[in-house]
């Protein structure tokens, strides 16, 4: 039987030395029906690997309770059939611009529990999530003929902590649970984190975007021996809502890769393809130096400036990519697959029905909690949606300032019925000052949990408490509002007619195609909010930018009326409308 290890200096098949040459693609970020294009356009580009990560959190979204697990092995089957090794990285912390960095809420949200640590109250549901996981990756390992060929331990662990105990705990684990082929570790490429993040008997790689040689030299001081790779070639980068959109020069890339492969290394591109972060699944970051500064929430597309765009075609980066991988391949490469039908025809949503706000809750929402202070978003057992926190102000009394403590991350304000105003974390403050009596609903939305740095795992929701003046108000009622609510369709949902001027609510509305094909989903005038199609969650939409637009994928789509709801949280203008996929994202 075929053995992959690692050798002094390189990767062994059999003895024989080999390069992977591997792309980032997230099954969890592409829509099944598409995996065969996306792997064989890897294929086309030079590859002989796929890496992918797994989201534990999309896939036990409650303790227990676990969601197309199968899903890693098939896409495992689909990489063996495109001719692809693969890589494997599950964690249970994963990063990848992902909700809470992969960990489920209700496990970073339980009291006591001290996530990335030795701490038996993280590592024993760890242990439980493996034993579901590991059957569908230990028999596809490469030495029982199936493509797996390497096992990462954790990620990026010397960027969080230090915890040797913790990384051999999960290097056990991995091995009783029948892990073979070779684990590793990544970090980035400096002595702080390597330090961190290294687990003696396992081979180290690292992580960067430039710098091939010096970045190898830092490994060489940590690892006088074994193959040199770069596991993160960060050949593009992430967007987040209301910033730039993170462009690349692909001659740029290009040079940088070219560095890596001059150095002798193996490489993993990240991102190949990134794909988008369908149903509210986008993570966020923190801002500054050290990662404590303001929010900054993911968009809903993980493009990533890959060479592999969205949509699954190539850019220019692709074709330079191709030209350096070509030379390192094992004759001439396969050709580029058909690339995927976009939609025919321009087709505006006919919006047919409109649900308020609080009637969406009465219809779809978990049950109301009456508690002196606000709770938080884990402890109503939300992973992602919005909560409706409602206060009483004590009256009579005069106007007087009404703030937010501890809010994550954005709260649309009314007071007796009337729109008050946004506040947000780094806004917690009303502009006008209310005065009592009055009720005050507070509509809070996660933006994004927190994926990388010292502030993965805070809570989300009112965290702290509503003030009047200097004034906590207590007994705060509390209804959420979770998006997987609408996985079984909306069919309890009143719906009426529409409003006769945009408002916040569900609208309910058909859109005839002809010509299935990918397309993309624009919503000029209209706010925030989250859009599904046939009963499909594509993610979310804010009009902030920098993305205008969701991505839908062709399989989504049939020929005639299609169904479409979209959630908006703010206010709305004109019908969306459904378009291919070219223009801006």
């Amino acid at each position: 039987m075929s053995e992959f290890v690692v050798g002094d200096t390189d990767f062994l098949v059999d003895g024989r030395p080999v390069r992977v040459l591997s792309g980032a693609l997230h099954y969890f970020r592409v829509h099944e029906g598409q995996w065969g294009h996306r792997l064989a356009m890897l294929r086309a580009m030079g590859l002989n690997c796929v890496e992918t990560y797994v989201p534990w959190n999309l896939h036990e979204p409650r303790p227990g309770v676990p969601r197309d697990v199968g899903a890693v092995g098939r896409f495992l089957d689909a990489a063996q059939e495109a001719g692809l090794w693969a890589i494997v990285r599950p964690g249970p912390y994963i990063c990848a611009e992902w909700e809470n960095g992969g960990l489920p809420h209700w496990l970073t949200g339980r009291p006591g529990v001290r996530v990335r640590t030795r701490d038996d109250g993280f590592l024993g549901p760890v242990e439980r999530w493996f034993s579901r996981l590991l059957p569908q990756i230990v028999p596809r390992q490469f030495d029982r003929g199936g493509p797996v060929v390497m096992v990462q331990v954790e990620n990026e662990y010397g960027s969080y902590g230090s915890d040797r105990v913790y990384l051999r705990r999960l290097a056990e684990m991995l091995r009783a649970g029948g892990v073979s082929v070779p684990l590793f570790t990544s970090d980035g490429a400096e002595d702080h984190m390597l330090t961190g993040g290294c687990l003696e008997g396992v081979p180290a790689t690292v992580n960067f975007g430039s710098h091939a040689r010096r970045a190898f030299e830092v490994l060489r001081r940590h690892r006088p021996s074994g193959p040199l790779m770069c596991m993160e070639f960060w050949c593009g980068w992430f967007d987040h809502w209301g910033g730039e959109h993170a462009v690349r020069d692909p001659s740029d890339a290009a040079e940088a890769l070219r560095e890596i492969l001059e150095c002798g290394a193996s490489v993993n591109l990240y991102m190949a393809h990134g794909g988008t972060s369908f149903g509210g699944w986008a993570g966020a970051n923190r801002g500054g130096a050290l990662h404590e500064g303001a929010l900054q929430p993911d968009v809903t597309s993980y493009d990533y400036d890959a060479p592999i765009d969205e949509h699954g075609r190539p850019t220019e980066k692709f074709w330079r990519f191709r030209s350096l991988l070509a030379a390192h391949a094992q004759g001439p490469l396969p050709a580029l697959p058909p690339e995927p039908a976009s939609l025919g025809s321009p087709a505006a949503v006919d919006l047919t029905g409109w649900a308020s706000l609080p009637a969406v809750l009465d219809a779809l929402g978990g049950p109301e909690t009456l508690t002196p202070m606000p709770p938080t978003f884990e402890e109503l057992d939300v992973d992602r949606g919005l909560v409706r926190y409602t206060v009483d102000v004590p009256g009579p009394r005069r106007p007087y300032p009404l703030s937010v403590r501890g809010l994550r991350d954005l709260a649309v304000v009314y007071v007796d019925g009337v729109p008050a105003g946004v506040v947000t974390e780094d806004e917690p403050e009303l502009e006008e000052a209310v005065a009592g009596p009055a009720r005050v609903e507070l509509w809070v939305e996660s933006l994004g949990r927190v994926n990388y740095g010292p502030r993965t795992g805070e809570p989300k929701g009112l965290t702290g408490g509503v003030l009047h003046e200097r004034q906590y108000l207590h007994g705060v009622r509390a209804r959420a509002l979770r998006l997987d609510a609408f996985d079984a369709g909306v069919e309890g949902v009143p719906f009426g007619v529409l409003p006769g001027v945009g408002a916040p609510g569900l609208y309910r509305g058909t859109v005839s195609v002809r010509g299935a094909g990918d397309a993309r989903v624009r919503l000029p005038g209209w706010t925030r909010g989250f859009v599904w199609v046939n009963g499909f969650a594509l993610g979310r939409y804010w009009s902030v930018g920098p993305q205008s637009s969701l991505y839908v994928p062709g399989p989504l789509l049939r020929e005639g009326p299609n169904d479409v709801w979209v959630l908006e949280l703010e206010g709305s203008a004109a019908p969306p409308t459904l378009s291919g996929v070219g223009g801006e994202a």
